[in-house]
């Protein structure tokens, strides 16, 4: 159990959520003192709205206001706030929410703070009596608070081999098969990925999890952009656009959050998850602009900017998951700031050569509160990747569509007969926000997980 939670309600004050329109009605049943209180401060039940409430021995317990939006107020991010806004030192045990699941979620991702590098411990969060049937979200949140500390480990304590261990170390929890490609191995077989991190001392690795929940299942293949550093290469980024780089392994960071989670939640599926763990440095090594490399699959590529790395990354992987046969393929990147400019931080671009499986997604990402938004796979834009010397460019010399050419690159690698799905993410929280602190964020991972689930389980469409 997180140490946000505790088993019992034994000792937890009460924490009443409740929405404008049934305020009236809750205040009738209250204390006379209590009422008058709570009128005479103004509570409106507006959505994060708190009032701590006085009792003869001092804290009594509290209300919390969810504002008219029946949405908002079912969401996981009506009870982030808590954590830090109730007493430090207090317990819980919440009334009249919504969705007593989404609010366990919300309390545990409101909860966390990375602080592990610090010499002085913080606020410590108040605790929520776990309420009945919260396990699964319990372990969603266990698996996302382990994602956001893979992407704000700093870039000197977590390179390519650290990011490996963290699989390996998953895989051993789960119960499932762990392998490791390096040195030589990688060299040959994944010749893209070893051209990004040969400039770095940091060998560039492949971590790869098989596990089967279900032996007759769908094999369900998840591959993750591991960057965890990148300075653009020697088409070096500014300064500025280089701060927040040790998030370039957000993708990675994300696809082990999903894979966790379908594996804690025993999907009916056999999984194979796949991490390109490299670093893109600069030095007299570092790859070249109009180098030509080749890929796994054995198509080449002249580079032209450094700096589009993830979808080599992303290439060699998606090649090695379709040789396996598998039924879906999905893929997670902080790949272009394309995607960004288009759908803003908290929103992963979706891509996918199958309309069912996008929809499922897409529907999945509302049922959880982890939206994502299709964009076009628009094919007379395919030949901007074309390339004088070579296969495919990494990159097209027009100005545009960024978001929508990274993921046309990736589609040369996908088998035509495989349904496919990628993510453009940013994994990053720019300022703290109820459930959702400043630092390292795990997008898209919720969707993912629910949406395979379903799907595994023969329904086509997860919001059912």
């Amino acid at each position: 159990m997180l140490e946000c939670l505790i088993a019992t309600e034994e000792g937890a004050l009460p924490l009443q959520a409740v929405t404008p329109d049934a305020l009236d009605l809750w205040l009738a049943g209250l204390p006379t003192a209590t009422a008058a209180f709570l009128r005479a401060s103004g509570f409106a039940a507006k959505a994060q709205e708190l009032r701590l409430l006085p009792g003869p021995e001092g804290l009594a317990g509290a209300v919390l206001g969810l504002g008219a939006d029946p949405i908002l107020a079912a969401s996981p991010w009506a009870y982030g706030a808590l954590p830090f806004s109730l007493p430090e030192g207090t317990a819980w045990r919440l009334q009249g929410a919504p969705d007593a699941v989404a609010a366990t979620l919300g309390w545990c991702l409101g909860a966390y703070r990375f602080a592990g590098l610090k010499s002085r411990q913080g606020r410590q969060p108040a605790r929520l009596a776990a309420p009945p049937g919260s396990d699964a979200a319990q372990q969603q949140a266990a698996a996302i608070q382990a994602g956001r500390d893979l992407i704000n480990t700093p870039a000197n304590l977590l390179g390519p081999a650290e990011l490996a261990a963290a699989v390996q170390r998953l895989a051993a929890a789960q119960g499932a098969a762990f392998e490791l490609i390096a040195g030589a191995a990688l060299e040959q077989g994944f010749p893209a990925i070893h051209a990004v991190g040969q400039g770095s001392p940091r060998a560039p690795q492949v971590a790869v999890l098989r596990w089967e929940g279900a032996a007759d299942g769908p094999l369900v293949a998840l591959c993750g952009k591991g960057v965890c550093f990148d300075t653009g290469g020697l088409d070096l980024k500014p300064a500025g656009a280089m701060l927040r780089m040790k998030k370039d392994m957000g993708g990675a960071a994300a696809m082990i959050a999903a894979a966790e989670m379908l594996m804690r939640a025993q999907a009916p599926i056999r999984l194979l998850l796949l991490v390109g763990a490299v670093e893109n440095s600069v030095s007299g090594a570092a790859f070249r602009p109009m180098d030509v490399i080749r890929t796994r699959k054995g198509l080449t590529v002249e580079i032209g900017n450094t700096d589009a790395e993830g979808r080599l990354v992303l290439a060699d992987l998606l090649a090695f998951a379709g040789e396996h046969a598998p039924d879906l393929i999905l893929d997670a990147a902080t790949l272009t700031g394309a995607a960004r400019v288009a759908l803003g931080p908290d929103l992963p671009a979706l891509f996918s050569n199958d309309s069912e499986l996008a929809q499922s997604i897409h529907c999945a990402g509302q049922v959880v509160h982890d939206a994502v938004w299709q964009l076009p796979l628009v094919k007379n834009y395919v030949s901007w990747l074309d390339s004088p010397v070579a296969d495919l460019n990494n990159v097209s010399t027009k100005p545009m569509a960024g978001a929508v050419i990274a993921a046309l690159f990736l589609q040369h690698f996908v088998p035509n007969d495989v349904r496919w799905a990628h993510f453009d993410l940013y994994a990053w929280n720019d300022q703290t926000r109820p459930g959702r602190p400043e630092g390292g964020e795990i997008h898209a991972a919720r969707a993912i997980a629910h949406a395979v689930a379903k799907l595994a389980t023969g329904q086509a469409n997860p919001g059912r």
